[in-house]
């Protein structure tokens, strides 16, 4: 009981800190940044 107990919270950490490492970021930054400032604030030919 405690050992599925101890390796199911592990499982979640686990799970959790990939969650935060690889999804988390790219979700925030993908939406602050935004592709209208990409090219700068003159059209430069880049679509």
């Amino acid at each position: 009981m405690v050992q599925q107990i101890l390796a199911y919270g592990t499982l979640l950490i686990a799970v959790g800190y990939l969650v935060w490492k690889f999804l988390l970021p790219k979700s925030i930054f993908s939406k602050n940044k935004g592709n209208s400032n990409s090219c700068g604030s003159d059209n430069c030919g880049c679509s």
